[in-house]
């Protein structure tokens, strides 16, 4: 976080091509946070294994990531974390999940978050990261994805056409441009300067910002079983979008709270109840 906060400092004074590289810094360096001591306890109480996946991108070599599993069961159930986060954020929603009947609970640390390699990381990152999972260990009968792990577990789906029985998304990020635009707007850049970023970053990625949107991502409507959970006072995942995005898809569920926060979600014990009576009412 410390370097984070450092960026954004330099941004805010930063001129012409400068500025431009710093930028790709602040939108695309995920920040570290300190894993607590509980934390450190659940993570050695898993099965853990090494992946990795080429990132085409940034760093142009193979990450290796790490991957975690507590329980044997036959119900497997995948947590992919949001930016800036990691597998042990999800602490208190592993411990209930292990309190399901027959689960398997996996989850992950993103190329460059938590302690994966990679020094930037982006929405593609994420998802070869579930689709490496999936090769490796078999498609997830429950995914469960806060913020951005919403949506690439959504773009995972798209991408491979191989959908969960359930699917549980948390205060997903509808709209990553809009994201993109809010951070450069707060550390002062001005609108010529971060349409000129976005343009660099479509050609980076061959496509349009516009394709970076649950909205676009999101093709596969009812055929999944999708309760979505979300704050109303969400400034992270603004309400807005995803109401959005439920008048586009009728079909998925919804449960809005107005006690928590975006980060907070995970670990609100009204949110992790309806988790857990979602899955044990449609496994």
């Amino acid at each position: 976080m410390k370097y984070l906060r450092q960026v954004y400092e330099e941004v805010k004074i930063a001129k012409d091509e400068n500025l431009q590289e710093l930028l790709w810094q602040l939108i695309c360096y995920s920040p570290k946070m300190p894993i607590r001591l509980h934390q450190q306890q659940l993570l050695e109480e898993a099965s853990q294994s090494t992946l990795q996946v080429f990132d085409r991108y940034f760093s142009k070599s193979t990450l290796h990531f790490n991957f975690f599993k507590w329980g044997a069961g036959s119900i497997k159930i995948l947590l992919t974390h949001g930016w800036g986060s990691k597998a042990a954020d999800f602490g208190e929603l592993v411990k209930s999940l292990l309190l399901v009947d027959n689960v398997e609970v996996w989850a992950f640390d993103a190329p460059g978050n938590g302690s994966s390699e990679g020094e930037l990381s982006n929405l593609f990152l994420f998802i070869e990261a579930i689709k490496q999972i999936e090769d490796t260990f078999g498609i997830p009968d429950v995914m469960i994805g806060h913020s951005l792990g919403g949506m690439a577990n959504v773009g995972a789906v798209q991408q491979t056409k191989k959908a969960p029985k359930l699917m549980i998304s948390i205060a997903p990020l509808i709209n990553l441009t809009e994201n993109f635009k809010a951070s450069m707007t707060t550390a002062g850049v001005t609108l010529t300067e971060q349409q000129k970023f976005l343009n660099t970053f479509q050609e980076l990625f061959g496509q349009s910002t516009e394709n970076f949107s649950l909205l676009k991502m999101y093709d596969f409507k009812a055929s999944v079983n999708h309760l979505l959970l979300y704050e109303l006072n969400d400034q992270i995942s603004p309400t807005q979008f995803i109401m959005d995005f439920l008048a586009e898809n009728t079909a998925v569920k919804a449960t809005a709270y107005t006690h928590t926060t975006h980060a907070k979600i995970i670990i609100d014990p009204e949110a992790i109840a309806a988790i857990l009576s979602f899955i044990r009412e449609n496994i």
